[in-house]
């Protein structure tokens, strides 16, 4: 071969073998195909409920690999919702992508309708089949207690076996707002046992309503209530990291509300939503999700603790999701049955 030759041979042998190894390199989630064009609208708003100290590690895993600024602004579930309408109705679409747990209670027709490819990965129950949205991080909510206060030798198998435990009257808390909870139970047992078992347990237990899944975990592990039908597993084992007495198991019904990634049908930088919502439930992305200690959805991704899910064994699980009318009402059903109506 003639020296040349072999040159642009050797070369064009390795240009090939290093684009090669930088797509062996590029994460799962990077389309690579859009990507310049995500590139090109140069920045993502992000509207969500995590906290910053969550949030943030997590979009920078995003920046350092696609060079696309985020906009993170933060806000609850309520105030995010009431922003995006008020924008809608002035005309303005500042939002790109929406991560909360409050996506299904806002209009539907604010929602565009999308598909990232890695959404073929997702438990089908995770994510919505008009494709409006897709689960980022899973909040399990599953029966707690003061592991000092009480010794559980056989744990309930279900909520019916939870309020036979008569001496737990007068030693259970509530989260205040803890309507998916109540759906879980009428769902599993049906409308008529389901309301039986709720009005006895209210009426016998008398449980104090508390102001935050939270401040329910602080107080479960700090002492002030003994055990709690239902909170979020993921707050426990955060409670428990940091040496309070506290523990949960799983038993019928489990209900989870999912946090979810929805796209602004009007989005300013609709590429780039597209590119992050991939990334959101890619096998990085997920991993990224439970470094900071949520529970990803994905089952091929490790939860932190690893047993944090396996824990709760084969509890029935409910993933809901609510309509602002359906919210509206079983916020009602639940706040009546705290006054005793």
């Amino acid at each position: 071969m003639h020296r040349l030759n072999f040159v642009v041979a050797l070369a064009g042998a390795a240009f090939s073998a290093a684009s090669a190894l930088a797509q062996t390199q590029a994460p799962s989630w990077m389309m690579q195909d859009i990507l310049a064009a995500a590139k090109a609208e140069g920045t993502l708003s992000v509207y969500s409920s995590v906290n910053e100290q969550e949030a943030l590690p997590l979009w920078k895993e995003f920046e350092e690999a696609t060079g696309i600024k985020v906009n993170y602004i933060r806000g609850n579930d309520s105030a995010l919702t009431s922003r995006i309408q008020i924008e809608a109705r002035t005309g303005q679409h500042a939002w790109d992508a929406l991560v909360t747990t409050n996506v299904t209670r806002m209009p539907a027709q604010l929602r565009a309708k999308f598909e990232p490819p890695l959404s073929k990965q997702l438990d089908p129950r995770f994510q919505d089949p008009g494709k409006t949205w897709y689960g980022v991080y899973a909040n399990y909510n599953a029966p707690s207690y003061n592991t000092k206060l009480l010794t559980i030798d056989k744990k309930p198998r279900d909520f019916e076996e939870f309020i036979s435990h008569k001496e737990w009257i007068g030693k259970v808390g509530i989260d205040a707002m803890e309507f998916p909870w109540l759906r879980a139970v009428i769902t599993h047992y049906g409308e008529e046992k389901g309301s039986r078992l709720v009005k006895r347990f209210f009426d016998e237990f008398k449980p104090v309503p508390v102001d935050g899944h939270l401040a329910l975990a602080r107080a479960v592990g700090a002492g002030e209530y003994a055990v709690t039908p239902s909170n979020y597993v993921n707050l426990v084992n955060n409670v428990a990291s940091s040496g309070a007495p506290t523990d949960y198991w799983g038993q019928d019904p489990i209900a989870v509300i999912l946090g979810q990634v929805a796209v602004n049908r009007n989005a300013p930088h609709p590429t780039a939503a597209l590119l992050a919502a991939n990334f959101l439930i890619s096998k990085e992305g997920q991993k990224a999700v439970s470094r900071v200690g949520r529970l990803p959805v994905r089952t091929d991704v490790p939860p932190v603790p690893e047993n944090a899910i396996s824990k709760l064994g084969d509890a029935k699980i409910y993933a809901l999701e609510f309509t602002p009318d359906e919210e509206k009402a079983w916020q009602k059903r639940f706040q009546d049955l705290i006054r005793g109506r």
